[in-house]
């Protein structure tokens, strides 16, 4: 529910309430009782995030930059397979066979 500023044309008298945005405006001022309110516009409070997660400093590391830049992406590249240190190379060709005569 939003909080929402009025202020009284006739005495001056300015106030917030917090009510839902289906309720209707208010009219009577508090302080003087005369049909003079008027709802300010504002800029509000925004949006009010609870819990954790929504802050820049939610998921940061402690050895990050000061910068805020992400570090440089690695290209992705398959891990070798174990005991697979040396590049594998095709067996040899097997010598051509000589017909029988």
């Amino acid at each position: 529910m939003p909080t929402y500023d009025y202020v009284c044309a006739k005495c001056g008298h300015q106030f917030e309430k917090f009510q839902p945005m289906s309720a209707a405006v208010l009219r009577r001022c508090p302080s003087c009782g005369k049909l003079a309110l008027k709802r300010l516009i504002g800029g509000g409070a925004g949006l009010i995030f609870k819990g954790t997660g929504f802050y820049a400093t939610d998921y940061k590391k402690s050895s990050a930059p000061a910068g805020g830049s992400a570090p440089p992406a690695t290209p992705a590249t398959p891990a070798p397979a174990a005991g697979a240190d040396a590049p594998k190379t095709p067996p040899p060709a097997a010598p051509p066979s000589k017909p029988a005569s």
